[in-house]
């Protein structure tokens, strides 16, 4: 049998109607269906290696992922292939051959999100499950404040989930920004790593600092307490997309189209 040739690709879901990324045998997962679609394009059992995992109810834009399959696929038959097996909510962006040092998730050098909020009084019906919704009006100015608070290597415990089991709670955040454009408010955080709802539950500070409920310093007090019960609430999953995970450019992979990276 032939040594098996490894592929990376770029992988958009909508995680509405999925428990996750991760497989799982009580509930659906996007893991699972796109296993099952490379099986069928390779006629082999496929295991496929993700980026970063994301929860129930979290989309992807740009998650990118690695497998190994020995059929001698093409990049081009894999990528139209496996679009035919995946469900609406599911598709292969691109799926490029990469040599066997690549690995999707631990040769993963920064990883970002946008969390997408709709701020205004009347719930989204076209996009529900796949915005979050904040009716009270939000001060971007006090939010970004906050957020700049946040940047470099910190101890991010007071943001992480009681379950998470990140071994690490120090991160450094790269980037994080706020953008507005009409009702639309995002937030845009790179880092070299998340803990679990981390992202959601920075949202959840910035978000009553936006409502003026707390001031901009309130977030430093969050991070420095290292203590989850002193931040605001988890925001809702379906505010939340992966958006891209960058590596070395040593293994020359395409850009995440632009088309993929909207509001």
């Amino acid at each position: 049998m032939p040594d098996p040739n490894r592929f990376a690709a770029c992988i958009e879901y909508s995680g509405q109607r999925y428990s996750g990324w991760q497989r799982q045998h009580h509930a659906p997962s996007v893991q699972a269906r796109v296993e099952a679609a490379a099986g069928r394009v390779a006629n082999e059992t496929v295991e496929v290696v993700a980026s970063g995992r994301t929860d129930a109810g979290v989309h992807a834009t740009g998650q990118i992922v690695h497998f190994d399959i020995g059929s001698g696929r093409t990049a081009l038959e894999l990528t139209r292939g496996m679009n035919t097996y995946l469900p609406d909510d599911i598709c292969v962006i691109w799926a490029v051959p990469v040599d066997d040092g690549f690995h999707a998730r631990f040769g993963a050098l920064a990883r970002r999100y946008r969390y997408v909020v709709l701020n205004r009084p009347v719930r989204p019906a076209c996009l529900h499950g796949r915005v979050a919704w904040h009716r009270p009006p939000l001060d971007i100015a006090g939010m970004q404040a906050a957020a700049s608070l946040l940047l470099g290597e910190h101890d991010f415990s007071a943001f992480r989930a009681a379950g998470c089991q990140n071994r690490n709670p120090v991160k450094t955040v790269t980037g994080i920004d706020l953008g507005q454009q009409g009702d639309w408010i995002w937030l845009d955080i790179s880092a070299n790593g998340f803990l679990h709802h981390m992202v959601r539950n920075i949202m959840g500070v910035l978000l009553r600092i936006g409502e003026g409920i707390e001031s901009p310093k309130w977030a430093r007090h969050v991070l420095e307490s290292r203590d989850r019960k002193q931040g605001g609430v988890t925001s809702p999953a379906c505010g939340l997309y992966f958006v891209s995970a960058s590596y070395d450019i040593k293994f020359k992979l395409p850009p995440i189209p632009p088309a993929c990276r909207f509001w």
